[in-house]
């Protein structure tokens, strides 16, 4: 029989998107409890941060864009502090194609998205494209879920 902590290992890996409180009215716990619980699932390396979903547009920042940029790769040891400290900066994957490098960005306009083309410039190509909705925004996977579509 599986104990609760294996039990909530299985929610956080399907469902991803669930509060303490709801954890602790399913299994009959104290909030403090849970997190304990959350503690330990944490040193095993399941739960690696917790986030805030902000709606960027409500805050300010209607432009989303994803620059492909291929990096020269002598300019490595400059770029990769650079973007990583850019504040407008969401998310740089190192990736395979003509592109070395996919990073996703959010700005207030498209003067100051361009401003930051231009800077990528100094590390190598870029292609440009922005965002005109997005149907299905970032969200975690469902292990099991992928498990049953698989077979």
């Amino acid at each position: 029989m599986k104990n609760r902590l294996e039990h909530i290992r299985e929610q956080v890996k399907n469902e991803k998107k669930v509060t303490v409180s709801e954890l602790s009215k399913i299994y009959k716990v104290t909030e403090e409890t849970i997190r304990r619980d959350l503690e330990k699932l944490e040193k095993e390396g399941i739960i690696s941060s917790y986030t805030v979903n902000i709606d960027l547009k409500k805050v300010g920042f209607p432009i989303i864009a994803f620059v492909k940029l291929d990096l020269d790769p002598k300019l490595k040891p400059e770029f990769y502090p650079y973007i990583k400290a850019h504040p407008n900066v969401l998310e740089c994957s190192c990736v395979t194609g003509q592109y070395s490098q996919l990073i996703k960005v959010a700005f207030a306009t498209t003067e100051d998205l361009d401003l930051f083309v231009g800077d990528l410039n100094n590390y190598g190509h870029t292609e440009t494209q922005i965002a005109f909705s997005t149907p299905q925004p970032p969200r975690g996977i469902g292990i099991e879920k992928i498990a049953e579509v698989s077979k």
